[in-house]
């Protein structure tokens, strides 16, 4: 039987942390979901440090996603992330001295595998330069990667399943994940897991639901999985 893959609540909308992610997450944090995140961009480092803390108390595995393509910028929100006490940074693109820190700090890290650029971000390598990259950083110690499939020029779906499929590494599909459709590749692939966002507050699963209510629409769908 295929696990059911993790799921990442992001507070985050068009790649940028929500000004009333606190005030959201609390309204829906009763929901099962473990996992729980947001994004270094719309948010200052007080604001993040609260976050990160209340999430902590209510039991939840915390998820900083960066958004950052040079190498200072990249290390510089790695150790607010420490500070944090996030327990996963996702996103940069790969630096040894990114990967050095975070090992340290005991920090899971999953970069961005594949050339990525903007915000909100995309992917613009081909399928066979980004599993390439991806098998060059598995060489150099990193078990696991934040992959913007629907993000990418090429066909997200192909792109994920071969991720999937080839990589001896824990696969998070991030970005624009935005509908049942979507929901039933992530099902049938069986990522570790994959992040969700702008879609629940675009009402993209309940037109006339709120957060709260399209994060239960797409709960209730992955129950029906199990069974």
């Amino acid at each position: 039987m295929k696990r059911k893959p993790d799921i990442i609540v992001m507070l985050t909308q068009n790649d940028v942390t929500v000004k009333d992610a606190l005030d959201i997450f609390l309204s829906s944090c009763d929901l099962d979901v473990h996992c729980w995140g947001f994004k270094n961009t719309g948010i200052n480092k007080e604001d993040m440090y609260k976050l990160a803390k209340i999430m902590k108390e209510k039991g939840k595995k915390t998820f900083l996603e960066v958004l950052a393509y040079d190498e200072a910028s990249c290390l510089d929100i790695a150790k607010t992330a420490a500070e944090c006490g996030i327990d996963e940074v996702m996103g940069t693109l790969y630096f040894p001295s990114v990967h050095k820190f975070l090992d340290n700090a005991q920090i899971s890290y999953k970069p961005f595998a594949g050339k990525v650029s903007g915000i909100p971000c995309i992917l613009e390598s081909a399928y066979d330069k980004i599993l390439d990259n991806a098998k060059d950083l598995i060489k150099k110690g990193i078990t696991g990667f934040d992959l913007l499939a629907y993000r990418s020029k090429e066909n997200g779906e192909e792109l994920a399943r071969r991720f999937c499929e080839e990589l001896p590494a824990k696969i998070c599909i991030a970005g624009s994940v935005s509908s049942f459709k979507h929901i039933d590749v992530m099902l049938d692939i069986a990522p570790w897991g994959f992040t969700i966002g702008s879609a629940l507050f675009d009402k993209k699963f309940v037109s006339h639901g709120d957060f709260r209510e399209n994060l239960e629409a797409v709960l209730e769908y992955m129950e029906r999985f199990l069974n």
